[in-house]
């Protein structure tokens, strides 16, 4: 195995300055194309994007039938009843739900229905149960009902042949339960990202395992492989690849059907960033961007595979996926809203950042108040792990005073 050699400088760490936050959102985003449309079983579409508009095939509901529990009658055979003058009607039929061989309903007699079954052909209302004495073969019948009363009717909710999902439409639980409602089994849904994440550095072990001198636990893996799940995406860790470019190429060679490879750490201007000796050169680009913390970043492609390489603090892994990959990898899947809510807020403290810089600080929300939690650096974990939201202190803003209006990136 050969040693990793220093990393040099690119052309765009020395002779560019350093890239705006939008302008690298937008070289992430180009990375990722819209994914294609695939039909998958409705219990495997939760959370995605339809990719065609739905249309009905049946209507809904598909026949006429009952509101409530009760008998099916024609309104005019009780016309006259009242709790003091009731009307006795016998039941020759009892229609469940699920019955299909409904009889008929004949003048100046009921059939006793349940909610959902088909309106028998004859009757016109529907009598509660509660209305009557819930007689069997007979009924008294204490209330009069207009025609058309406790009835839903056929179509009333869905035409057949109607659009009920348009394209686009994120699939959460009352969409899937209307698409299986209308009869459809699976759905042309865009297929999830599938997304390659490796992190380097032979300092890091397994969670779990004993610690020995200068190791830490590996983290980064863990936080991107869950952010990607949590937008539907597919991922797939490959952890604690040795600092060894041949065996780097080796691990992503065998994975080349990803939509994306995510890295992360091995990209600043140190000594042994094997992420930089491995790509530079072969399509992807490093350079720094404007933002504190997460400033190290790279992007391009190494052939056809799309790479976006991140930081290896773990904040700034973290943010970086929450401004660059989080909004490609929802809008490659079909999502519309790819960003996250934004609000004002007063902020309880002062707030100082490097001018040239946009810094994002963690922070907690109580009412129209943010109080930051922790400091601005890239290794506080814990305090992004308690945040609820991103203050954005801008480049030109070194000083915010306490008790000033702050635009806040709101994370749940």
């Amino acid at each position: 195995m050969r040693a990793v050699t220093p990393a040099t400088n690119t052309a765009a760490d020395t002779e560019a300055g350093p890239r705006s936050v939008e302008e690298h959102r937008a070289a992430v985003a180009a990375l990722l194309p819209t994914l294609p449309v695939v039909d998958r079983p409705l219990a495997d579409c939760v959370g995605l994007v339809l990719g065609r508009d739905l249309t009905s095939p049946v209507a809904l509901p598909p026949f006429d039938n009952s509101a409530m529990d009760g008998y099916a009658v024609r309104a005019v055979d009780v016309a006259s009843a009242t709790a003091d003058a009731p009307v006795t009607l016998p039941v020759p039929e009892d229609i469940p739900a699920g019955r299909t061989d409904v009889v008929p309903v004949r003048p100046g007699t009921a059939h006793r229905i349940m909610t959902g079954a088909p309106l028998p052909p004859g009757a016109d209302s529907i009598v509660r149960v509660e209305d009557t004495d819930g007689g069997m073969p007979t009924v008294t019948v204490r209330a009069s009902v207009p025609v058309g009363t406790h009835l839903r009717r056929t179509g009333e909710d869905v035409a057949a042949g109607a659009v009920v999902l348009r394209a686009g439409t994120v699939l959460g639980a009352a969409q899937l339960g209307l698409a299986a409602a209308v009869g459809r089994a699976e759905l042309p849904v865009h297929r999830p990202a599938r997304v390659l994440i490796l992190s380097t550095g032979t300092e890091l072990v397994a969670p779990g395992v004993a610690l020995k001198p200068g190791q830490i636990y590996e983290s980064n893996s863990v936080l991107l492989a869950a952010a990607a799940a949590e937008l539907g995406a597919e991922p797939t860790v490959l952890r604690f690849v040795p600092d060894d470019v041949a065996a780097f190429h080796a691990a992503i060679g065998e994975h080349r059907d990803a939509d994306v490879l995510v890295t992360s750490g091995g990209v600043s201007a140190g000594a042994y960033e094997v992420v930089k000796d491995a790509l530079s050169g072969q399509g992807v680009e490093f350079l720094r961007v404007a933002m504190q913390p997460g400033g190290p970043q790279g992007s391009g492609r190494f052939g056809d595979l799309p790479v976006v390489s991140l930081p290896g603090n773990p904040v700034s892994t973290a943010l970086s996926f929450e401004l660059f990959l989080r909004p490609a990898l929802l809008a490659a899947m079909g999502h519309r809203v790819v960003d996250r809510p934004r609000a004002r807020a007063t902020t309880t403290e002062e707030l100082r950042s490097p001018i040239g810089k946009r810094q994002y600080r963690r922070g907690q929300r109580n009412g129209g108040n943010v109080t930051p939690v922790g400091g601005p650096g890239s290794h506080l974990l814990a305090s992004f792990a308690a945040s609820d939201c991103l203050i954005v202190v801008l480049e030109d803003e070194t000083v915010i005073p306490a008790g000033a209006q702050v635009e806040v990136v709101l994370l749940r």
